[in-house]
């Protein structure tokens, strides 16, 4: 016997079968073509917002001759010594500047699609705080994070201290199929190599050539190493003159980016003083000098982990020590005691940007240049070493597991997952391979016109002639990305979600 419950049930379940007014069933989930390093699939809709994630340029200078490289315009006649006499920098300048290795039409894009924003302290002008000098207040606005980001035009006029922030999508970049190293050969350098070395050529003149070193490059070879940069260059790179150029400076083996050579003893001797003494480097030339005081070097770094400060500066002494195999050395933190020998080491770095599936993007620029400073004070001076150095981070590594994270969206809020692409080769030393590829590339240099100098020095004159007026006193460079640390950098900017 069926109640007079279950007689109704059946009969309110007929109703809503052959109802009209019965809920319709769920559309089907939209499906679209994605194309993600030429390979194209289908692939349902993003339900959800992507998270953008924004990177922070440092702050403005304030005056255009603080910006070296650009070219200042000259000033109209009758306009000296007044306020319209100081040429104003827009936006759109400044990023163009900073960004250099971006494509104008990718600035102009995110201008107009309102996605550049600068910070605003409304909060903190209104109440007195801009310029405090007392560390809990300065960690209080930094941790509640006072400053509100609002949308900035491209011809509006920069002022000093303004700080520009821009999505990471800004500095998105296809990734090469290829791998950034030299083919194998012999011990002499082959055709092959020859023809690599030449394609890394940023830029020569009569004093210099600049070149974009990739990773797992040595270079200063020795009896059981080839393929060097020092013997690739004397090979490759001579251009008609009797011997090759010579290293000037040196970048470790596993990290890449701007590297310099000189062509002349004269060149050579001078960039040896410039990266080794600046001050033993100056002259009765006034120009000279400035350019020497502008010269520079910044480095981008995936480190895991975030420094306590966004911004600062690692004053720490390194010492070296000899392993008991006596052939392996270390580079370390000097001891307090001042017992062993030690350098001073200092180095200014800059938090770029949130942090993301545990690790943090951060723009280290080196006063002094020690041997595997850099690494070092990242390891054991911040406590963040940098993704794929075992060497100075490996117990850190052995305890950060290659594994999806929980991240905050900082615009909304709201947690998120980073999705492993789809499409896309992540086993090139990238964050999500399983042993990732040292993430330091010397991203922008910062050095003085040396051809020119060497010019004005062999005539005698104090003063540069018209021809040599024209040209620039200081030379800035900015690198690609290397394929390992690009693909890193599009994860983070475009599997978001």
């Amino acid at each position: 016997m069926v109640g007079r419950g279950g007689i109704r049930q059946a009969f309110l379940a007929l109703v809503r079968r052959y109802s009209k007014t019965r809920a319709s069933p769920p559309p089907p989930a939209r499906v679209v073509l994605r194309v993600v390093n030429n390979v194209a699939k289908l692939e349902p809709a993003r339900t959800t917002p992507r998270a953008r994630q924004l990177f922070s340029l440092p702050p403005f200078p304030g005056v255009p001759s603080r910006l070296p490289g650009r070219r200042i315009p000259p000033v109209a006649e009758g306009q000296e010594g007044g306020a319209s006499s100081s040429p104003r920098v827009t936006a759109i300048t400044w990023l163009r500047y900073y960004l250099k290795d971006v494509p104008p039409k990718v600035i102009r894009r995110h201008f107009n699609k309102g996605q550049v924003k600068v910070e605003s302290f409304d909060l903190i002008d209104s109440l007195g705080l801009r310029n405090c000098q007392m560390p809990v207040l300065k960690r209080l606005i930094y941790f509640f994070n006072f400053t509100v980001p609002i949308q900035i035009r491209c011809n509006e006029v920069m002022e000093t201290g303004m700080k520009v922030c821009v999505p990471v999508s800004v500095c998105e970049g296809k990734v090469k199929k290829r791998y950034d190293t030299i083919p194998h050969g012999t011990l002499y350098p082959n055709a092959d190599e020859i023809e690599y070395i030449r394609r890394l050529v940023m830029y020569k003149d009569s004093a210099i050539i600049v070149i974009n070193k990739p990773p797992r490059m040595p270079v200063k070879g020795n009896l059981p190493v080839h393929n060097s940069m020092d013997a690739l260059a004397a090979a490759a790179l001579s251009y008609g003159n009797r011997e090759g150029p010579k290293l000037v400076h040196r970048l470790d083996s596993e990290s890449s980016g701007i590297h310099l050579l000189g062509r002349s003893s004269e060149s050579i001797a001078r960039l040896h003083l410039l990266f080794s003494d600046r001050n033993r480097a100056k002259t009765s030339l006034e120009s000279w000098n400035y350019a020497v005081e502008a010269t520079a070097q910044r480095f981008w770094a995936l480190v895991i982990g975030t420094p306590k400060e966004k911004e600062g500066v690692i004053s720490a002494p390194l010492a070296k020590v000899i392993l008991k195999d006596g052939k392996t050395e270390r580079v370390i933190l000097a001891h307090s005691s001042g017992i062993d020998a030690s350098q001073e080491a200092i180095t200014e770095y800059r938090v770029l940007g949130p942090t993301v599936n545990g690790c943090s993007w951060i723009e280290l620029l080196p006063v002094t240049g020690r041997k595997h400073q850099l690494r070092v004070h990242c390891a054991e001076a911040l406590g963040t070493p940098i993704v794929g150095d075992y060497k100075y981070g490996w117990y850190v590594h052995k305890k950060w597991k290659q594994m999806d994270r929980i991240d905050i969206d900082p615009e909304t809020g709201e947690p998120y997952r980073m999705r492993r692409p789809e499409g896309l080769d992540v086993q090139k030393g990238s964050v999500l391979s399983k042993v990732p590829l040292l993430h330091l590339y010397c991203r922008e240099m910062v050095i003085p016109n040396i051809a020119k100098f060497m010019e004005i020095f062999q005539s005698g004159e104090t003063t540069a002639s018209q021809t040599l007026e024209k040209r620039p006193d200081v030379l800035r460079f900015v690198a690609q990305m290397p394929s390992h640390m690009k693909i890193s950098w599009n994860i983070m900017s475009s599997f978001l979600v």
